[in-house]
Formats: C-alpha cells, structure tokens, sequence
C-alpha cells in the first residue's frame, strides 16, 4: 500500500469511528459537560491530566477554558497538570512518576472541583492516582478512556463520567478524544453565553 492509500485509511478509519460512536457518546458527552458547567458555575475549577498525547489534550482543554474556545467569554479557571517540568520531575525524581498528578491534586484539588482524566488505555497509574486523590478531595472526575475503559472505568463512581471510545487503536482513541474536549467546550460555552448567533 502507497502513502496515499495509507493516508486515505487512516482517514477513513477516524471518520467511521466517530460517526459510529456518536450515538453511545453523545449522552455522556452532555452528561460530563454538564459535570464541568456546574463546577464553573460553583467557582470551581477543573484539574486536567494524561501522558504523551493525552497531556496534549490536558493542555489543549485548560487552554480553550482559560483562553477562549470559539467565541470571546470571561476566563474559565482550568490548569493542566502536565505542564509544570519542575513539579514532575522533582515529584518522578523524589517519590515516583506514578505520585506526579496526584500530589498536584492533592496540592490544589478542593471539593466540587473536576478532574479531567485522560487516558486511552484507562491503565495510567499516575491517572489512576490522581483519580484517587480526587475521591480524598470530594471532586467529581470526567475520564476520557478507551480500550473498554481499563482500571480508570472500574474506579469511577456513580457521580463520574466515563468517555470510553468504543476502540483499541491509541490513534483512533485520541482523535475522538480531541473531538470529545472541543464537544465539551462547545456545551460549556453554550450554556454560560447561550446559543451564538
């Protein structure tokens, strides 16, 4: 197979993905929007965290909450976990690299905030830590997951959301990831600014 037929699989294989998820994710999509509204709305703030490519949607989600989504609105309090290079490599370094989200949650996590879970294998164990620093500090936790959700699906609980892409493919996982983070921001601005024009 050349290049061109590649790139035209991979394509085709997101696209199918995401419309073959949309029914099951939709309800849930709404349900962890209205999770992370209510927080906003409680002045609360949300926690964002994940590895690799998930600590690029964990940045990419506090950056659209904190900077604007697609249309101008006050500043929304959100910090991505993965960005401090002192605190994870002197928490790696001191404790272990499964402690470096869940000493920043436990450092900055307050009842009624949100934690933003992401992990495409739901096995991460420093996501699997920070979920249970969450439970200690009485926050709500929205996973993104995939691979049939892992140890993070069968940790959450009732008030939890779990974003489970219906796939095995990390690839495929993140790209319905990415479009699950802007779906969010999407019903979050709708709710606080209403329907745009």
């Amino acid at each position: 197979m050349d290049h061109l037929q590649r790139i035209h699989a991979h394509f085709t294989a997101s696209a199918e993905l995401k419309l073959a998820a949309v029914t099951a994710l939709a309800p849930e999509i709404a349900r962890a929007a209205g999770v992370l509204t209510t927080c906003l709305l409680a002045d609360g703030k949300i926690l964002a965290c994940g590895n690799g490519g998930s600590a690029a949607d964990a940045q990419h989600f506090a950056a659209e909450m904190v900077g604007r989504f697609e249309r101008e609105r006050p500043e929304l309090p959100a910090i991505s976990l993965a960005t401090d290079t002192s605190i994870l490599t002197a928490v790696g370094n001191d404790y272990s690299f499964a402690q470096v989200f869940a000493k920043q949650v436990r450092a900055l996590g307050t009842k009624g905030d949100v934690l933003l879970a992401i992990s495409t294998s739901g096995n991460s164990p420093n996501v699997v830590a920070a979920i249970e620093a969450a439970r200690d500090r009485d926050m709500l936790v929205v996973a993104l997951t995939g691979k049939g959700g892992g140890r993070i699906g069968a940790l959450l609980g009732a008030g939890d959301v779990n974003l489970c892409v219906p796939h095995d493919t990390t690839a495929r996982i993140q790209e319905v990831h990415l479009l699950m983070i802007h779906c969010l921001c999407d019903a979050v601005d709708n709710t606080l600014l209403g329907e745009d024009a």
